[in-house]
């Protein structure tokens, strides 16, 4: 049986819009472009959260084949994302492969054939030759396991699916989070609340963020000069690269970078909070820089020096119908509560069951022989199948850096393919095994296998304490590797 489409690239968020964008700048126009939301962008499509914004510099934070010199500010806000993502479908002709509320329920390999067979939540299915699975890490929201959750009668809500209508205005609220989403919400709606109880379990690392809008004449200067764009990209690139990839990736040979990037956290967190040792103690961590994304504000420590702020580490008994009970024996009463708790990350790799050959199923492979994957892209028992972004595929780096090597893995092995008219292209078990023992003997050297990563409560580390959610390499190297690895390390077939 012939498949539908060549390609179904599962999930419209950057990483799908890239593989999208590349297999046109292929020549491959035989593919469809699924979502399950209303609208592409991912991420920046579903969170609208007060003050969301990129987390790196927007001159990283973007395709290097595609700039923007409009942005607003050097790290925009997340409609800024949003509309750079429609910009992309549109510029580079996604739309008539676009496929939108179509959620991807199961996904089932037919070896006979050598196709896949994806089943929606609406009833329906499609076939596919081959399988682009981006459907991205930050999908699913992550409420927190604490009794009394489902009685609160006040409001609820996620910072992932945030209702536009919630007034805060003159209220008692609570925020459960203290990570990424938090340090960007938190400053954001304290001023116009009557409280502010903000409960932390892990404190987290940050950084002076140096935001601040870019002038009209820098804007028109990226216009005309494209050239300085790409440079300062080049430039904010090897800066997030020597601060940050390189000291978790070679800890061991460079320790000093983590314990520099401490200090200077320590002394920002000093000129935030002032004369306040108590305060200051409780909010910064126990943990090595690394071990958990550290991120960049502008207010967030200083926030908690406002007299209508409490930061409380205490740990959380229950919540109750009125509030939020803690262990000390202290209760606050709340009229909303503000979940700030991420989102599911390993668990939702991918989100729906996967059934390679022989039936097996993709997350229980993972669950008994540890998260894997050759060169963070394809897996052994899935052929015709590459992920974006899978285990051990992304530095810690660039998220756009990430997309682009990964996306240059899956099209040379497609176009390899094509050109031996193969159906299947499965990476040979060997190879896949070779490439995840390198792997682990890598991540022996980065910041991952210290002592110090103990109670970062991380979503880099899955339960076996491996650090799957990050590749021990720098940006460069995995590039560098995506594009010269051996094609000869798939096996190519012809059905029947």
């Amino acid at each position: 049986m012939a498949p539908e489409h060549e390609v179904v690239v599962i999930g419209a968020g950057f990483a799908g819009i890239g593989a999208a964008i590349g297999l046109r700048r292929a020549g491959i126009d035989d593919f469809v472009l699924v979502d399950e939301q209303d609208g592409v962008g991912g991420t920046w499509h579903a969170n609208r959260y007060p003050g969301v914004a990129v987390d790196i510099t927007a001159f990283s934070y973007s395709f290097a084949f595609e700039p923007v010199p409009s942005w607003s500010r050097v790290f925009p806000p997340g409609a800024e994302l949003k509309a750079y993502a429609d910009h992309c479908v549109h510029k580079y002709g996604l739309r008539p492969h676009l496929r939108l509320k179509a959620k991807v329920v199961r996904a089932e390999y037919h070896a006979s054939e050598h196709l896949w067979q994806l089943s929606l939540e609406d009833g329906t299915s499609t076939t596919a030759r081959f399988i682009i699975c981006a459907t991205g890490w930050l999908t699913r929201p992550k409420a927190p396991d604490i009794e009394g959750l489902d009685r609160f009668k006040g409001d609820v809500v996620h910072t992932a699916a945030w209702d536009p209508s919630l007034d805060l205005t003159g209220r008692r609220v609570g925020v459960i989070g203290t990570g990424a989403s938090a340090v960007q919400v938190i400053p954001e709606i304290a001023p116009r609340v009557a409280r502010l109880h903000v409960y932390q379990r892990t404190p987290i690392w940050l950084f002076p963020k140096p935001d601040f809008a870019l002038p009209a004449a820098v804007r028109r200067l990226f216009r005309t000069a494209p050239w300085t764009q790409r440079t300062v990209r080049l430039l904010t690139d090897a800066v997030t690269e020597l601060s940050f990839v390189i000291a978790m990736v070679h800890h061991r040979r460079f320790p000093f970078l983590v314990r520099a990037g401490e200090a200077m956290s320590r002394l920002y967190l000093r000129s935030q909070v002032k004369g306040d040792r108590a305060l200051r103690k409780k909010l910064t961590p126990a943990y090595a820089l690394g071990c958990k994304r550290p991120s960049f504000a502008k207010s967030y420590w200083r926030t908690f020096t406002h007299d209508n702020v409490e930061l409380i580490t205490e740990g959380i008994e229950r919540i109750t119908e009125t509030g939020i009970r803690t262990v000390d024996g202290g209760e606050r009463a709340l009229d909303v509560l503000v979940l700030a708790t991420g989102f599911h990350v390993l668990e939702n790799l991918p989100p729906f069951p996967m059934h390679g050959t022989d039936g097996h199923e993709i997350r229980e492979f993972w669950r008994t022989e540890r998260f894997q994957a050759y060169e963070g892209s394809s897996v052994k028992g899935f052929p015709n199948l590459w992920f974006i972004v899978g285990p051990y595929s992304f530095t810690g780096g660039s998220w756009f850096g990430a997309i682009d090597y990964q996306v240059t893995h899956a099209l040379r092995v497609i176009k390899e393919a094509r050109r031996r008219r193969a159906t299947e292209a499965a990476i040979r078990p060997e190879k896949h095994d070779r490439s995840f023992q390198e792997t682990l003997r890598r991540q022996r050297n980065t910041i991952f296998a210290s002592d110090r990563c103990r109670g970062s409560n991380s979503y880099y580390f899955d339960e076996r304490g491996d650090a799957p959610a990050v590749r021990p390499a720098t940006t460069y190297e995995a590039a560098r590797r995506a594009r010269r690895f051996d094609l000869d390390d798939y096996r190519y077939d012809v059905v029947g």
